[in-house]
């Protein structure tokens, strides 16, 4: 159910820059940008590079990390969770680790191996629930465990699907669920709990924070929620400011899947929930009161991340229609249906200016990221995908319901 975004275009210029052939080493590649210069490579559904069956359902994203690929998976029964590593160039599983857990409630599209590992090249870093708790647990590249600290209890109407990001030496996680929220900071080495920060709690939401960082301003912490969008100081928790959401009086308060984006100097965070009820404002944080620019109420993303190039966004929304607009209005420059049959869970990525959209059909459509609209390409996997795509190396991952495909050379 659950993926899910982007940064200051100082950074996101200089991040495409070094990962066109690196790392995808979290939930939505390099700081969260879903996005990474090169060629696409051809996605022909009949002619992937590999194909590789995998040993559990799960709707958390591949990382791929010095030429291996990992995905965190569960059984059918639901008593195990396993931490799957496959090597990029080949296919092949060269290891799988499990842990004991058990069956529990979750959404129809949700899984009970929802979260995206994180790794700094030296560990991979997993949320896992086994259907009461969740814990944060680090593993060597071998798979051993190093550490493990609990994360407490975990009650949602549709089951966890959060995962952590890294940011200098430390790992971070957003626990927010039906009775609680809070930002919690654990030391990449050790698993000492470093901070913590708590947060209003509304609705459990499961967006990952992405680092901002501009010209002349230290490194902030950004993370969005359903109350508010706020700016920590990474090393302390401290509070920099906060915006406070300000939900239409004739509508509830909705939930935040998709972590904010950056763009035309803007903080953009989207919304929603089953109901089809959607929101998405834009926020300058560079007022000394950081304050609402823009909002809309419909045709925005509820589960898939925005991408953005430039000063425009680029999303899918969760029935199918692909938006281009600008940044700095919101207005839209061109919104066309490219799924007719279909939902969209997966968030789009971007490889150089070619947009990959995959619905939960498994129909695969390439989108340019221009102010035009062009007809897209379209290819089917014919396996259901829920999770969103890793790109790295000149490979495209994409995960399925049963398999693991890549494309490339």
């Amino acid at each position: 159910m659950l993926r899910r975004c982007l940064v200051s275009s100082f950074v996101f210029v200089l991040t495409l820059s070094l990962a066109g052939g690196a790392d995808w080493p979290r939930f939505r590649g390099p700081n969260g940008t879903g996005a990474v210069e090169g060629p696409l490579p051809d996605m022909d559904p009949a002619k992937p590079l590999w194909k590789t069956k995998l040993p559990g359902k799960g709707a958390g994203s591949p990382i791929v990390v010095n030429g291996k690929v990992y995905l965190q998976a569960a059984s059918a029964d639901g008593k195990t969770r396993t931490l799957v590593c496959v090597a990029a160039a080949t296919g092949k599983i060269e290891w799988e680790r499990d842990l004991t857990g058990e069956k529990a409630h979750i959404h129809a599209k949700n899984s009970l191996a929802s979260g995206t590992p994180a790794s700094d090249g030296t560990h991979i870093y997993c949320q896992w629930w086994d259907g009461s708790g969740v814990s944060l647990v680090a593993h060597d590249l071998t798979g051993k465990e190093v550490w493990r600290a609990s994360l407490g209890g975990y009650k949602s109407q549709h089951g966890p699907g959060f995962s952590p990001m890294l940011h200098d030496g430390l790992v971070f996680v957003n626990v927010d669920d039906d009775q609680r929220a809070e930002l919690v900071a654990f030391d990449a080495k050790t698993g000492e709990k470093k901070w913590i920060a708590p947060r209003k709690h509304v609705r459990a939401c499961y967006s990952t924070p992405f680092v901002l960082e501009r010209p002349g301003k230290p490194a902030e912490l950004v993370l969005g929620t359903t109350t508010a969008i706020t700016s920590y100081d990474p090393k302390t928790g401290k509070v920099n400011w906060e915006h406070v959401v300000a939900w239409p009086k004739e509508g509830m308060p909705l939930r935040v899947i998709g972590h904010p984006v950056y763009a035309a100097g803007l903080i953009v965070l989207y919304s929603g929930d089953g109901s089809g009820a959607r929101y998405m404002t834009a926020i300058d944080p560079d007022k000394k009161t950081p304050a609402k620019v823009w909002e809309l109420r419909k045709d925005t993303p509820y589960v898939p991340c925005v991408l953005t190039k430039g000063d425009r966004l680029f999303w899918i929304g969760d029935k199918g229609i692909a938006t281009c607009a600008d940044a700095k209005t919101g207005k839209a420059l061109w919104a066309e249906r490219v799924f007719d049959k279909s939902d969209v869970s997966a968030s789009p990525v971007m490889v150089g200016d070619q947009i990959v959209m995959v619905s939960e059909a498994g129909e695969i459509a390439v989108v340019k990221a221009d102010k035009e609209f062009a007809e897209p390409t379209k290819v089917a996997l014919k396996e259901r995908v829920f999770a969103s795509p890793a790109v790295a190396d000149g490979k495209v991952f994409v995960r399925g319901d049963a398999h693991l495909f890549c494309f490339g050379k």
